[in-house]
């Protein structure tokens, strides 16, 4: 395919590779970089997740010529509340900006494109800005079913009150999702179970699904770090921005659930917890055998040191970059059936199952029992990673998509 000059919309900044939406966004643009074509970044800046442009390495500055707008995305009480009498989606209302859309309007005046790549469904209300002032192809990846993740957060809430509300959030979400739909020349899904419902809402020739890549050139697969020594067997881990709802949710789970029953009969055992945006109750634990990392300086480094990694998620949506680098990285990593979701697993191979306590209470005593079953799930997963999540490979997919939907 010959070079496209591609617009890349954001709605955090791809650098720093910290979380999630950041490490998929950054791989995307480094993808298409490296394939030759003209990207150009402009993301939303935030309180959630601040980035100084001067930390940001002037070379990465210098391809991406990245520009980044502050929005003040912080849950207003009352907005929040005056929203209940809305049709209009709060989650999606936060993010439109007049300073946003001029720092927009400034690029599309001065630049052409042919692609403008909408990075989360987020940045969707400034699609028709786009088609004001572009004639380029507008595509939606989407990381998520975003209107999925909070009806799942509903189903398991257990306040009534809680449950009506988020309830409402769901149904004016779901509404602009699929209202924005028409509007796009295609959908990038992360999954396979994603892209089928972007499929029955839309032409089914517009949507593709490509996963979330690594680049298999910087990776090696799992050697057991000489230095953790025997103890990390005895460790297990969860890594993730707590900043998120279904990590919240899920670690409160495990906390409550599952833990309590391990270390009554298994004083030898540890939970560590790492991750950006720790909330005071759980910097202030003091349960037993817990320990609270907070923000590590090397991800894959920690990874490799313990081994072991649980998610426990019950919501959410799309692919858990998480867990992609934590096999990535050779872990033995325990997950339920939706934390799993959109990755092409066999179970007790790549990585192992657990939807209840007693399941899960079961693969962590099996597994800090049993050295080499860890290592065997932790080369499994990582094989799995650079054969099926090659980032050059999927880049090479991308790039045929972006030729059928040139009409």
């Amino acid at each position: 395919m010959k070079a496209q000059s591609i617009l890349i919309i954001c709605n955090k900044s791809p650098w720093p590779p910290k979380e999630g939406g950041p490490i998929a966004m950054n791989a995307m643009v480094e993808g298409l970089l490296n394939a030759g074509h003209n990207v150009k970044v402009l993301a939303i800046n935030s309180h959630k997740y601040n980035v100084d442009l001067s930390s940001i390495p002037d070379e990465y500055k210098e391809k991406t010529k990245i520009e980044l707008v502050h929005l003040d995305l912080r849950i207003k009480p009352v907005d929040a509340f005056l929203n209940l009498f809305s049709t209009q989606s709060y989650h999606v209302k936060r993010f439109i900006s007049k300073d946003f859309s001029e720092a927009l309007r400034k690029i599309l005046l001065n630049n052409k494109f042919d692609i403008v790549q909408l990075e989360t469904l987020f940045v969707a209300p400034y699609i028709p800005l786009i088609r004001q002032l572009s004639a380029a192809r507008v595509i939606l990846r989407a990381h998520n079913i975003e209107h999925l993740i909070w009806e799942r957060l509903s189903i398991n809430e257990k306040n009534p009150i809680k449950k009506w509300y988020l309830q409402h959030l769901t149904k004016t979400l779901k509404n602009f999702e699929i209202n924005v739909l028409p509007e796009l020349d295609g959908v990038v899904a992360i999954t396979p179970k994603d892209a089928e419902f972007f499929k029955q809402k839309m032409n089914a020739r517009k949507v593709i699904s490509i996963p979330f890549g690594v680049n298999t050139e910087r990776i090696e697969h799992f050697k057991p770090n000489e230095s953790s020594g025997s103890s990390s067997q005895k460790t297990i881990f969860h890594l993730g921005s707590m900043n998120w709802m279904p990590n919240i949710e899920g670690i409160k789970w495990f906390l409550e659930k599952v833990w309590p029953g391990i270390v009554a009969i298994r004083k030898d055992i540890v939970f560590r917890i790492a991750g950006r945006e720790i909330p005071a109750w759980l910097r202030n634990t003091n349960l037993e055998n817990v320990i609270i990392d907070g923000e590590v300086p090397d991800a894959l480094s920690y990874m490799q040191q313990h081994k072991i990694m649980v998610v426990p998620l019950f919501s959410g949506s799309g692919i858990r970059i998480k867990i992609i680098e934590g096999m990535m990285a050779g872990c033995a990593v325990i997950t339920t059936t939706i934390g799993a979701e959109g990755i092409e697993y066999t179970n007790d191979k790549e990585l192992i199952i657990a939807n209840n306590e007693e399941q899960f209470a079961e693969a962590i005593a099996y597994l800090v029992d049993n050295t080499q079953k860890v290592e065997d799930l932790g080369k499994n997963a990582a094989d799995f990673i650079m054969t099926t999540h090659n980032n050059q490979v999927l880049i090479s997919k991308l790039e045929s998509f972006y030729s059928t939907i040139k009409d």
